[in-house]
């Protein structure tokens, strides 16, 4: 029987050639889209899998209360390691010091890299798990070791064994490879890693570090802890246990910060990465839930149109029905033969989806960001994909199953079985509603997103960032001669200005507290993000000045000056009744008093989307590893990029030159909402596709239950244009009405969204309008083939039958 039900299904597409490839390629677009996005939603739910000790890694993290709100970091103080191993042998299996992941110069012979990398304590290959291929766990134990990644470790030593090779590190360490470890997928948190060298390494060759680990210092939070818990432990608990250890061993200046310790699972770190006031209130977790559903909706989509399109073609469906019955099939019957027509067509469109998801997924990843493989091997996939299959064939075959099995056989062959009015039409049309309002929710909500990110574009960024160039210097070669590196540029013609700082223009590396001023209250705790500089940081990055003056090299006492940025004069309150009130007034700091010079206005060094912090520019001796060049802009870009290197490498010969052009560092600022307005669009877009196949089945059908009417109308002297619009009419309503549903939702939904952000745009009213005559457009187009085609039909062939 089974049999036979597949071969006259299979006998049925063949013989409706048109009506098979819309129906199968609908089926196979929403369930390729919905596979897409299944595997996003499982790379993301994945995140961090790799590590064996997943499920009992964590971070530690620091609160302090600051100018009235909990802020929460990653950043801790050292003593605090040694603590927890001390005090609490029996919840941590490792406690691992780490510095911050940051690039470095790699040497070996002629071979010269710039890596990013970690310096961290011995037990950390063991904790991460790390899959060695040559060396073992214990390799960071060795002093003056390092590991290297499988990719670097061929870099240099190609085929060769990589083990007890000396290389050298920022051309002043020499370093013995003692393991090379696998390198750490795209779905780890740690996939930037490349070399990882022990933590007693960095402490030797950093003052800074020496210092605070000698000092015991509870108060520089300038270092990351990563812990592993045993396996009784419990992340809650324990984090109520260490929450007060700080509180107990900080001096009385530090407890005004009210500092608390806590752990940071791990599991949580990818989705969970946001902190509000003490609270961890999310992060890419609310994209997962939405592609989540998005893929659920697109595949529900396709199913729709599986339905209408089978009860568009019901008219011709009902006299085999009727026959059918009549020479004794049962109702069980033919819903078994319309089921076997749509698990046979689901299994086609099952084949060609894998096909496509295949031969997308490397664009898919490239517009996601993402490694994705099909889990062609993995047990899961498939039981998941059978259960998809199976699901989406009783969900699509559902409703022609039980409809058309349902005729009576008396008025099937009468030619009055499938005319059964608005009971039989309200079903299709509040699907096609469905569909047309979730396709319309999400045009709006991409048009939010793009206008959201064109906000923020928008925004004033306080300097002029077009021909700016940062480069990292790891030795102080530049340093040495940075008056004499500056000179060769300009007299190349290739450079205007150069300066030094403590971190990129795009980028606030260090925050300090313990500022005072006059009349500021006893009670306030105020961070202000501190950016060490030379004195031609402003020229070189073209500040704008509200007040005052810039740093000069004509007076010496600009070493005690301050420029501060607007928030911070208004933070402060000194510029009363203007800001260039606050010109010349004293700033305490670490015991010290620093003038005022200057303000700028605010520069968007960090999020786009977030309030300028209030900011301190101050001269520092050895102001940083980045140097940022203006480069000339009367000289072509590439050779003043050539001739730039060729300076580098006359005074720092060891050292490879990387740059990063300031406007594209801006620029990925903007990348998450970015990707996530592409694949909103994208999905959107299949959404309206998915839709329209499905307006075109309903269309058919209206078409053809309508043929007759058409054809008295005709007789009757109504033109082309009158019956074109009297078909159309139907479908114009039902977009209005999708329109009107979808409204409040999508408002709702990215009013909430926009409220993530400080800085934000607004939802405007004439998005609405443009989604929805975009809409109605697209409807129009797709309705018409049929109304035309129907409107142009003979009324004669029509009506032979009256």
């Amino acid at each position: 029987m089974l049999r036979n039900y597949i071969k006259i299904a299979f006998r049925h597409l063949v013989k409706n050639k048109g009506y098979s490839v819309i129906n199968i390629g609908g089926l196979a677009v929403g369930m390729a889209a919905a596979m897409l996005i299944g595997l996003w939603v499982y790379d993301e739910l994945s995140f961090n899998k790799y590590h064996q000790n997943y499920d009992r890694i964590a971070q530690l993290m620091q609160q302090q209360t600051l100018d009235g709100e909990i802020v929460t970091g990653n950043n801790v103080p050292i003593p605090l390691a040694s603590e927890l191993k001390s005090n609490f042998p029996n919840d941590f299996k490792h406690v691992v010091l780490s510095s911050w992941t940051t690039r470095h110069i790699l040497s070996s012979g002629t071979s010269k890299f710039t890596k990013a990398g970690n310096f961290m304590s011995a037990e950390a290959a063991e904790m991460l798990s790390l899959e060695m291929v040559y060396g073992t766990w214990a390799g960071l134990k060795e002093p003056g070791s390092v590991l290297l990644s499988e990719s670097v470790a061929n870099a240099f030593f190609g085929n060769a064994d990589p083990l007890n090779q000396v290389i050298k590190l920022d051309n002043e360490l020499n370093v013995k490879v003692t393991g090379v470890y696998k390198d750490l997928p795209y779905s780890s948190e740690f996939k930037e890693v490349r070399f990882i060298g022990p933590w007693d390494l960095y402490v030797a060759s950093t003052d800074w570090v020496r210092e605070a680990q000698a000092n015991s210092n509870w108060s520089s939070s300038s270092f990351q802890i990563y812990a592993q818990l045993t396996e009784k432990a419990n992340v809650q608990s324990v984090s109520a246990k260490i929450k007060d250890i700080k509180a107990r061993k900080a001096d009385q200046n530090e407890l005004r910060f009210k500092p608390e310790i806590l752990l940071h699972p791990m599991s949580r770190w990818h989705l969970y990465s946001e902190w509000k006031n003490g609270l961890n209130v999310g992060g890419r977790v609310q994209f997962v839930w939405l592609f989540a559903v998005i893929g659920l909706f697109v595949l529900f989509l396709a199913c729709i149109n599986f339905m209408n399109l089978s009860t568009a073609r019901s008219e011709k469906r009902s006299k085999e029905v009727g026959i059918r019955k009549a020479i004794g099939s049962l109702r069980g019957q033919l819903i078994g033969q319309f089921f076997s027509e749509s698990f046979l067509i689901v299994g086609i469109a099952l084949v060609i989806s894998l096909l496509l998801v295949q031969v997308m997924l490397p664009f898919f990843n490239q517009m996601a960001d993402k490694e994705m493989v099909m889990l062609w091997s993995n047990p899961l996939f498939w039981v998941g994909v059978i259960t998809f299959s199976v699901v989406t064939g009783l969900v699509a075959g559902s409703y022609p199953a039980f409809y058309l099995s349902s005729f009576q056989p008396i008025k099937t062959l009468k030619g009055t079985g499938a005319r059964m009015g608005l009971a039989a039409a309200l079903p299709r049309k509040v699907l096609v509603v469905l569909q047309f309002t979730v396709s319309i929710t999400l045009i709006i909500g991409t048009i939010v997103v793009y206008r959201q990110i064109l906000h923020a574009k928008s925004r004033p960024i306080g300097y002029n960032r077009e021909n700016l160039v940062t480069i990292h210097v790891n030795t102080p070669d530049i340093h040495n001669h940075f008056n004499a590196v500056l000179h060769d540029l300009i007299k190349a013609g290739s450079a205007t200005s150069m300066t030094e700082s403590m971190g990129p223009p795009t980028e606030v590396r260090s925050a300090n507290v313990g500022f005072d001023w006059k009349g500021k209250d006893p009670d306030l705790e105020a961070e202000f993000a501190t950016i060490g500089i030379s004195h031609d940081f402003g020229k070189t990055l073209g500040w704008d000045f509200v007040a005052g003056r810039d740093f000069s090299k004509t007076f010496s006492t600009d070493s005690a000056g301050f420029i501060l940025n607007e928030t911070a004069v208004k933070f402060m309150g000194l510029g009363r009744p203007n800001v260039a009130a606050a010109i010349g007034e004293t700033v305490k700091w670490e015991g010290r008093s620093f003038r005022i010079l200057g303000v700028v206005k605010d520069m968007i060094m960090e999020s786009p989307y977030e309030p300028v912090r209030q900011t301190i520019f101050f001269i520092r001796p050895r102001a940083g590893d980045f140097i940022t060049i203006r480069i000339n802009p009367a000289s072509d870009t590439q050779q003043a990029l050539q001739n730039i290197e060729a300076v580098f490498k006359q005074y720092s010969p060891d050292a490879p030159f990387a740059y990063e052009f300031v406007d594209q560092e801006y620029d990925f600022k903007f990348e998450s909402e970015e990707r996530i307005s592409n694949l909103a669009a994208a999905f959107a877009s299949l959404a309206i596709l998915i839709s329209c196949l499905g307006l075109f089945g309903l269309a058919s059908f209206m078409a053809e239950q309508r043929t007759k009417e058409i054809g008295v109308r005709k007789v009757l002297g109504a033109s082309i244009l009158n019956l074109w619009s009297l078909l159309s009419l139907d479908f114009i309503t039902l977009v209005l009405i999708s329109c009107l549903l979808s409204a409040p939702i999508a408002w709702f939904t990215m009013n909430n969204w926009l409220n993530n952000y400080e800085y934000h745009t607004a939802v405007s009213w004439w998005i609405f309008i443009i989604a929805g005559t975009g809409v109605l457009l697209i409807t129009m187009l797709t309705v018409s083939y049929q109304a035309i085609k129907a409107a142009m039909l003979n009324p004669v062939k029509s009506l032979k039958s009256e």
